[in-house]
């Protein structure tokens, strides 16, 4: 039996994060090789999207537009069809300039996506600032580079400012949400804050499901049951066992949700699908 392009779950795995240290963190790639073989294994496991942030050698993070070309680059070289998603964080910087300066980069290292966080929070390690002048300066900066958001909702009160700003024309479709769950100082991972978020979103929004930690393999398992989609990856969970912690890859997280949803009856899309499903427009990286 052939599965219909309904029956298609999208893996979205985010490798790098800003957040793991190799000395906690083993399997987390840092250069633009490491991360460009890496979402390769990812992609023949099931991936069809590539959420990413850039480390400097000494795995820092940087927003610098050099190194998210080398790795996008990279990325696109080893794996031509892959969605590219690029961060436009304010983890670690606040200003426009740095946070956008990765939505200019053109060629063949031309990001497709990049994330929109829809507000402000506090992590375990400290805060995220993001005013409303941030995040419509961001949307502005995207339109005019032909990028979409990747929508990163931490909260019901995100989904709720996401269908506002929709409502005043700012956001414009495709609408492509990840729902993150579980971090400390967010919504947690519940059927009552799934239900709410899912409610407060834009009519006809592709959404994904991400737990922080512990909660990774539950969220994706309940995306797949509810017909939604995943992210996964060491960005979220540095641990394929959190009873015994042992440490994760993002191929063997990636292989484990693929696994699952094919139980589930949903096959992994492709690259191409997952653009069909989103809205995307196709990619030729051949001519870029």
């Amino acid at each position: 039996m052939t599965s219909s392009l309904s029956d298609k779950v999208i893996i979205n795995v985010c490798p790098t994060g800003m957040i793991p240290r190799r000395h906690k963190v083993p399997n987390v790639p840092i250069t633009p090789e490491e991360i460009a073989a890496d979402v390769k294994r990812c992609r023949d496991a099931g991936a069809s999207m590539a959420h990413l942030h850039a480390r400097d050698d000494d795995e820092e993070p940087t927003w610098r537009p050099e190194r998210f070309k080398d790795i996008l680059e990279a990325v696109a070289s080893e794996v031509p069809d892959m969605i590219l998603v690029v961060t436009t964080s304010g983890r670690d910087w606040s200003e426009l300039e740095k946070r956008s300066a990765a939505l200019r980069i053109d060629g063949i290292a031309r990001p497709e996506m990049a994330s929109l966080t829809l507000g402000s929070m506090n992590f375990a390690t400290g805060p995220s600032v993001n005013s409303p002048e941030i995040i419509r300066g961001l949307i502005t900066e995207m339109h005019n580079n032909n990028v979409v958001p990747e929508l990163e909702i931490f909260d019901t009160g995100m989904a709720d400012y996401c269908t506002h700003l929709v409502e005043k024309g700012i956001l414009k479709p495709p609408y492509y949400a990840n729902i993150l769950l579980g971090s400390r100082g967010t919504a947690n991972l519940s059927a009552s804050n799934v239900a709410s978020i899912l409610a407060g979103l834009p009519q006809g929004t592709v959404w994904a499901l991400a737990g922080v930690g512990r909660y990774q393999l539950s969220a994706n398992t309940a995306a797949l049951s509810l017909g939604g989609h995943v992210r996964v990856g060491l960005e979220d969970n540095p641990y394929y066992s959190w009873a015994d912690r042992s440490p994760a890859t993002n191929s063997g997280l990636v292989e484990r949700v693929a696994r699952i949803a094919r139980e589930l009856g949903r096959e992994p899309a492709t690259p191409e699908e997952a653009r069909s499903i989103i809205g995307l427009k196709p990619v030729d990286r051949t001519l870029a």
